[in-house]
């Protein structure tokens, strides 16, 4: 069985809702809920020690896509993150797990806010079955280093595809 995912929140290749995207208070003039998506996977490969999740879209202006979400060191009996579960406060992530900074600049998750006018932006939530019990990193490491680090870690991955454009 292949390693899925699947979210209560959106279909793969829907547009994600209001509830996701970015808040006013991160001034980049989107006004959304700012809340991560429910997630759920199934099908680890078997030397599955913990997991690691994603959010990154490709299609940002920067030249290097942006990173919205890092979670590394989910424990391996962790199969599903509870809507709004990447809110820093909120003390919902599973024991041990860790968010690490995005392009963001902070820890957590931050929704998409695509520039205003511009193409659909597709946000590639992915789940990743490690072979290590943890990375090692921390929660300032550098997205593009735990990028790095999964490369090297990965026993096998899934993509679920959100789309947003900002009238």
């Amino acid at each position: 069985m292949a390693l899925t995912l699947v979210s209560n929140s959106f279909k793969d290749g829907d547009y994600l809702a209001s509830d996701h995207i970015l808040s006013a208070n991160f001034g980049f003039g989107c006004a959304g809920g700012n809340k991560s998506p429910h997630l759920k996977w199934s099908g680890a490969p078997a030397g599955t020690k913990s997991f690691a999740l994603t959010c990154y879209d490709p299609d940002a202006p920067t030249g290097s896509g942006f990173w919205h979400w890092l979670v590394a060191n989910i424990p391996p009996d962790v199969t599903e993150l509870a809507l709004d579960a990447g809110n820093p406060a909120g003390g919902a992530m599973p024991k041990g797990s860790l968010q690490t900074r995005t392009d963001y600049g902070t820890p957590g998750y931050g929704g998409p806010c695509p520039p205003q006018g511009d193409h659909p932006h597709r946000y590639l939530f992915t789940i990743f079955a490690v072979k290590e019990p943890a990375l090692q990193i921390t929660a300032e490491t550098m997205p593009a280093v735990v990028g790095f680090m999964l490369h090297f870690n990965t026993l096998e991955k899934a993509t679920l595809m959100g789309l947003y454009k900002r009238a």
